[in-house]
């Protein structure tokens, strides 16, 4: 089990988190949440981050390790994750990673070397600087000079790509697309089978998540929402601008009411779920399991245990 991962994976409100669990205790393993979100403390309830109880005693990591105010990069996050699945399989345990968030799970897969720079340091803050004294048109001339296959790709609306391509050129001496090319070139860094969970009919999908987003105000989002802010927690911290925190903050500041919260949360959740779907389906490896209107987890475990030992992973 060197560098074997078990990947559960699919669009929200499928069920991931329930198959984790699972596929962990049939396949002695340990759960690494990969979710942008849950990844923050005091956001259980619009993060759908698991309870105790959901958890089963299943050990659970990347869960509820930072703080709100705080803003992760996937580089961090890559980071943080990786040492905990090198723990698990220090242990002798099957990583079972679980998540929505598409962009983070590929980079911890590849195990990709992020290029320097990050928020908050040095050369950033001295292109931000820059950026707001000349403008994006100087900038995106600057970067053209030295980097002009990224700039021919870049919009001057795109100004934190931008000043992302300058400030590794800056500290490296190397194009940001030349970076990530040999880090697309570089074997994956873990031996991952990927398990897809999605619904065969897309309106069946639809109505989980609506009947997830009502679940999610009768359990007190609109209370975590102001309980975030009476912590401190900056109305422009990037934890408020995920789905559900972002409508329920308009509520919570009289901008809208709690039906017109709703909708909007269900709206843009369904367009979520759209999207990591369209992620998803680049992925060939992934072993598809599609539910019906509703999931038959029993059926879907055995199916995904199938899978998973014709794969070799245990």
């Amino acid at each position: 089990m060197d560098n074997k991962v078990v990947c559960v994976v699919g669009p929200t409100a499928c069920g991931k988190t329930k198959m984790g669990v699972a596929l962990a205790q049939r396949f002695g393993g340990e759960v690494v949440s990969v979710d942008s979100m849950q990844l923050y403390r005091g956001m259980t309830v619009g993060t759908a981050a698991p309870t105790a109880e959901e958890m089963e005693g299943v050990p659970h990591h990347m869960i509820a390790v930072a703080d709100p105010a705080e803003q992760w990069s996937a580089a961090r996050f890559c980071q943080a994750a990786d040492a905990c699945i090198q723990d698990i399989l220090s242990r002798g345990k099957l990583p079972v990673l679980a998540g929505g968030t598409g962009l983070y799970l590929d980079a911890l897969i590849r195990g990709d070397d992020f290029a320097p720079g990050c928020q908050g340091g040095q050369t950033r803050l001295r292109l931000q600087q820059e950026l707001r004294e000349l403008g994006p048109r100087e900038m995106l001339r600057r970067l053209e000079a030295v980097d002009p296959e990224t700039a021919a790709r870049l919009h001057l609306r795109d100004e934190k790509r931008i000043v992302r391509a300058l400030e590794v050129y800056y500290e490296t001496g190397e194009t940001i697309g030349a970076h990530d090319r040999r880090s697309r070139e570089a074997p994956p860094r873990y031996d991952a089978a990927y398990i897809g969970l999605a619904f065969r009919d897309r309106e069946d999908m639809k109505e989980r998540i609506d009947r997830r987003v009502d679940a999610m105000v009768a359990q007190g989002l609109l209370q975590e929402v102001e309980t975030l802010l009476q912590s401190g927690l900056p109305r422009d911290a990037t934890a408020l601008q995920a789905i559900g925190y972002k409508q329920f903050l308009a509520v919570a500041e009289g901008r809208a009411t709690v039906a017109e919260a709703i909708a909007e949360v269900k709206l843009r959740s369904r367009q979520y779920a759209k999207r990591q779907l369209t992620w998803l389906r680049r992925n060939e490896a992934i072993h598809w399991i599609l539910w019906e209107k509703t999931p038959d987890f029993s059926a879907g475990l055995q199916n995904a245990t199938e899978f998973l030992l014709s794969a070799g992973v245990c």
